[in-house]
């Protein structure tokens, strides 16, 4: 009898002390984050891209054209140019798209990236529970309309997910900055 309780004893210190400590978050980084988002203007540099992985993604990912330590579902975005802006109520960015498109792509392919440079609608912000925040907007490039959501956290790294009326959706994760 005593050698189960002593397993059962073993097993709850093991997963006990197994449990991952929370990460701290600095007073600092929390307070940087509400003026980031009070402010409105912040830039996002993103180091991966997450397509939908498909059939075709993972065809791309066997022929051997995705840089380096890249799957078909996380692309590295390092050394590429890439950006999103938002100052205020306008939007600029440089996002590149890996993944398939419903429509057919403008003559000469020069609408094969993400790219806004204008105006932002329906803004919307939330806190949540974590001290990070949810951005929602409607956003527009040359041909496609977006919905564009951003989950900023405490830590100052960033999620953005892109919903196109052609393409399929897209996310880019980074870290975010003050402008």
């Amino acid at each position: 009898m005593k050698s189960v309780y002593l397993f059962f004893g073993v097993i709850a210190i093991a997963i006990v002390s197994c449990k991952s400590p929370k990460s701290a978050i600095s007073q600092a980084n929390i307070e940087t984050l509400d003026a980031i988002v009070k402010n409105q203007k912040f830039h996002i540099e993103s180091d991966w891209a997450r397509p939908q992985v498909t059939t075709a993604m993972q065809q791309v990912l066997n022929s051997g054209l995705l840089p380096f330590g890249s799957s078909s579902g996380s692309i590295s975005l390092i050394g590429n140019q890439n950006f999103l802006t938002v100052s205020k109520d306008s939007i600029s960015s440089y996002l590149p798209y890996y993944g398939e498109r419903q429509m057919q792509v403008t003559y000469g392919g020069s609408d094969s990236a993400i790219q806004f440079d204008g105006v932002m609608n329906n803004y919307k912000v939330e806190k949540d529970k974590n001290n990070g925040y949810t951005i929602s907007f409607e956003a527009k490039s040359k041909s496609e309309n977006f919905k564009v959501y951003i989950k900023l956290s405490p830590n100052l790294m960033s999620n953005i997910t892109l919903i196109g009326s052609s393409r399929f959706s897209i996310s880019y994760s980074g870290t975010v900055t003050p402008i």
